[in-house]
């Protein structure tokens, strides 16, 4: 059994969705390497960060990602296998990139209840100016709409005297 750590840098981006591993980023590498009857069985974990854009607002959002990962790389005879030792070496590259770019989250968001933007301005909920805008209101609920507003406009008007003298 060997157990090694190291950090290799992205020679490309991993990943093609909203947010992705660049290219020249750092992924650390702490790796178990241990013989066993059928080939070799590998085992560790790799840590690194993510970069892209939120999917609600659209602002840009960085965050480490941790993976774990495990596989055996077969010794080669007559059985196909996915993962197999190659001159006495095991090649991590694809089995690390597997792991990392499907631990990536599918709609990241800059945080957890992030608003999204505004449908009809476009600037970003979270920091609006402060102008309220009223909602449209469905042409179907316009009648209710009308009897809420008479409903407002008598009690603004004044009491009448309802008193006898």
């Amino acid at each position: 059994m060997r157990e090694h750590a190291f950090t290799v840098p992205l020679r490309e981006q991993w990943g093609e969705g909203i947010v992705s591993f660049p290219a020249g980023s750092d992924l650390d590498l702490d790796v178990r390497l241990e013989s066993v009857h059928e080939g070799i069985l590998v085992s560790g974990t790799a840590d690194g960060t993510y970069e892209g854009v939120c999917g609600r607002c659209l602002t840009e959002i960085s965050a480490p990602v941790e993976v774990e990962f495990q596989e055996l790389f077969a010794y080669p005879g007559e059985e196909e296998t996915d993962f197999e030792v190659q001159d006495d070496h095991v090649d991590l590259e694809t089995l690390v990139r597997d792991a990392a770019v499907l631990s990536l989250p599918f709609q990241p968001v800059c945080q957890p209840d992030c608003p999204g933007l505004d449908p009809i301005t476009g600037e970003r909920l979270a920091t609006s100016t402060g102008a309220e805008t009223a909602a449209p209101i469905d042409p179907r609920w316009s009648a209710l709409q009308q009897i809420a507003d008479q409903g407002s406009a008598e009690d603004t008007r004044a009491p009448e005297n309802t008193e006898e003298s």
